[in-house]
């Protein structure tokens, strides 16, 4: 690759969409769809991503749905490494393990198959985002529930600011292609 990691920030950032007041009133969205599409856009940030993990020693790609799954798959190919689908309650067809987590007014879980990873694994957990955390950590949890070592997290988008997503995931090799500050 020809260019520098702040080279391809500008790249990227160029190519998310921010679309106001969705889900709900307030959330500014950032859009990667417009940046997959982009068939450059896409190549690039999987070859960025394949570089910063190749020497890892990764065995496995554990990626978050939906979108964390665009970027997880190729990585899992390129990497030489199995893939694992981390999903909502009740989506997996086989047994689960499960990892609950804390929103801003509630709960969520996650899951993943029980024979996903096994004892030993370095894993890579993927997500296109992180906001404040939940997610992601829930993720490392579920990976060290089944006996493997979480190798890195990686982001296509890091919300900084108000949110403090990488809080808790103090410990980890954390890593996103851009960063957008949020308002507080």
């Amino acid at each position: 690759m020809s260019f520098s990691e702040k080279e391809l920030e500008k790249k990227i950032l160029k190519k998310i969409r921010n679309v106001p007041n969705f889900p709900k009133e307030g959330i500014q969205f950032k859009d990667i769809s417009t940046l997959v599409k982009d068939v450059d856009g896409l190549k690039d940030s999987v070859n960025f991503l394949y570089e910063k993990y190749r020497d890892k020693g990764i065995t496995k790609v554990a990626a978050i749905e939906a979108r964390g799954y665009i970027f997880g798959g190729a990585l899992a190919i390129k990497m030489g490494a199995g893939f694992v689908m981390m999903r909502k309650p009740g989506k997996l067809p086989y047994k689960t393990l499960s990892e609950t987590y804390e929103l801003e007014y509630g709960t969520d879980s996650i899951e993943m198959h029980v024979d996903g990873i096994e004892k030993g694994d370095k894993v890579l957990i993927f997500d296109d985002l992180l906001a404040t955390g939940g997610t992601a950590k829930a993720a490392c949890n579920l990976v060290e529930k089944a006996g493997g070592e979480v190798a890195g997290v990686g982001f296509v988008i890091e919300l900084t600011g108000s949110l403090h997503g990488r809080d808790k995931l103090v410990g980890y090799d954390v890593f996103a292609l851009v960063k957008i500050p949020v308002e507080e």
